[in-house]
């Protein structure tokens, strides 16, 4: 492996590369858009030779990431300096998933109502007053999911917030940890044992404004390298092609 050392702030995403090898895991370097490395595997067993003679770990500061267990435990175990930083995006589309499973349950025909998923999915704030009285017309029937709905809203308001100083996540937490406490005894019971569990990276999401969304954008565009050469079958070849479209200007590690 060549001497280029981690960057300080990584974006650790996993993504799903053929039928035969499954998943990889892609590391970006948030701080320059660039995408580090791409590793085979997503269990510590499978990223762990990589992980080993990585250089530089210890100069990781930040690490943001999804919820993922796994992955927490590699950043704890490999990257000893490294906060970690739950993902904007995931978290929130966690909440979401979580809500509309709980509509499933509620209401199976509604849920399969093409204009109400677009108005459930959506921002309370981005409705126009058409679509929010639409919507309390619809929830006004279901009171337990009416008061699911304002807790998702609540959840996701603070969720979105970023960029924030220390005396307003004093004033925030109390708040968050109280919303919290009220989902732990609804429906909504394992959403908040999740985000319990990953209270300290989520609150570090208001005074980080990185996210993996630009992790994203990269896997967009490594499936797009895909198609155009109808699949790769040698991830090697794969990761070259990757690192040459999207990494370090040309300069790439040598996996031995």
């Amino acid at each position: 492996m060549s001497g280029r050392s981690c960057p300080q702030i990584l974006g650790i995403d996993e993504h799903f590369f053929s039928r035969k090898h499954g998943y990889a895991t892609t590391l970006v370097d948030l701080k320059n858009h660039k995408v580090f490395d791409v590793v085979l595997g997503r269990s510590e067993a499978s990223l762990r030779s990589f992980l080993k003679r990585l250089p530089g770990k210890e100069q990781v500061r930040v690490i943001v990431m999804d919820l993922s267990e796994t992955y927490r435990q590699i950043a704890r175990q490999y990257f000893p300096n490294a906060i970690i930083v739950a993902d904007r995006f995931h978290v929130i589309r966690l909440v979401n998933q979580h809500f509309m499973q709980i509509w499933k349950q509620h209401d199976p025909v509604g849920r399969r109502n093409r204009g109400l998923i677009s108005l459930m999915r959506r921002h309370h704030w981005k409705l126009s007053r058409e679509q929010k009285e639409r919507l309390e017309h619809y929830l006004a029937p279901y009171p337990v999911l009416r008061s699911l709905y304002a807790a998702r809203q609540q959840l996701n308001g603070f969720l979105v917030q970023k960029n924030i100083r220390a005396k307003q996540i004093k004033r925030l937490l109390p708040q968050l940890l109280k919303l919290l406490e009220q989902l732990a005894s609804s429906p909504a019971r394992a959403l908040a044992g999740t985000l319990q569990s990953w209270l300290e990276p989520i609150v570090r999401m208001w005074r980080f404004s990185k996210s993996n969304g630009i992790t994203e954008g990269f896997h967009t565009k490594m499936e797009m390298l895909s198609r155009r050469a109808f699949g790769f079958r040698n991830f090697e070849n794969y990761r070259l092609r990757v690192l040459a479209q999207c990494g370090w200007n040309g300069v790439i590690n040598r996996v031995w």
